[in-house]
């Protein structure tokens, strides 16, 4: 399902305030510097000064921090309507690395514009804290389910979680959704082996919970795979505007 750069950004802001024409004409001037990305080469390198920050637009990318083995843990991945790299342009240097999925589009927000931005609509502003509010929500999720969740209420948990983000920005919904990541992906982000992920996932299909094949992940049985996951959406936030 298409969806373009302003409207998957404004979606995601809209599920905390509700936008007025004038906040709307700033986002879209925050739109007006767009660029394309290459898969597998970072925009934002872990340690790096002076950056911009990014929404992204369409694609998908991973937040990753590097380990001195080479190896790395996923933070998170980054779907449309997401902000990229918005503590690299706040902090002195970006705590984490940013690396495209697949070739995506994104607008280029440099520090001035955001806060030229934040200046004029200080009720965009206060979205903006909201989204990154909800991001640290997501992060203290993965890290339970890192500490306590078994390999199967782990993966269960992550799709749904994707499922329900992409949800909210008119890419997915109960029945399931597009999605471009590898074995590699998802055991970089679950701290599994690509090999147990394997297993996992076979697991889930052969228990008719949930399909993930050919870049397609078809939920076959909701209920069922929520329960599996104790999944309550309620940290994702996404019931509507507080601020009208």
């Amino acid at each position: 399902m298409a969806t373009n750069i302003s409207d998957a950004f404004a979606r995601k802001l809209g599920a905390f305030v509700a936008l007025s024409a004038t906040e709307l004409d700033v986002l879209s001037r925050l739109h007006r510097r767009r660029r394309t990305f290459v898969a597998g080469h970072d925009l934002v390198h872990q340690g790096q000064s002076e950056q911009a920050a990014y929404i992204l637009s369409s694609g998908w990318v991973c937040s990753y921090k590097s380990q001195p083995d080479g190896s790395r843990q996923i933070i998170d991945f980054q779907i449309p309507g997401d902000f990229l790299g918005l503590r690299s342009i706040l902090l002195h240097t970006s705590d984490h690395g940013i690396e495209p999925i697949v070739e995506i589009e994104a607008a280029e927000v440099l520090r001035q514009d955001l806060l030229d931005a934040f200046a004029r609509t200080p009720r965009l502003a206060t979205a903006v804290l909201w989204a990154a509010s909800r991001d640290e929500a997501m992060v203290v999720e993965h890290l339970v389910g890192l500490g306590r969740r078994n390999a199967l209420e782990r993966m269960a948990h992550m799709l749904l979680e994707l499922g329900a983000r992409l949800a909210l920005v008119g890419m997915g919904d109960k029945s399931g959704y597009d999605c471009p990541l590898t074995q590699y992906h998802l055991a970089d982000a679950l701290g599994l082996s690509a090999v147990h992920v394997n297993r996992v996932l076979r697991q889930l299909r052969e228990e008719r919970l949930v399909t993930f094949r050919g870049g397609h992940v078809t939920f076959d049985d909701y209920p069922r795979l929520v329960a599996l996951a104790d999944f309550d959406p309620a940290y994702l936030d996404q019931m509507g505007p507080l601020l009208r």
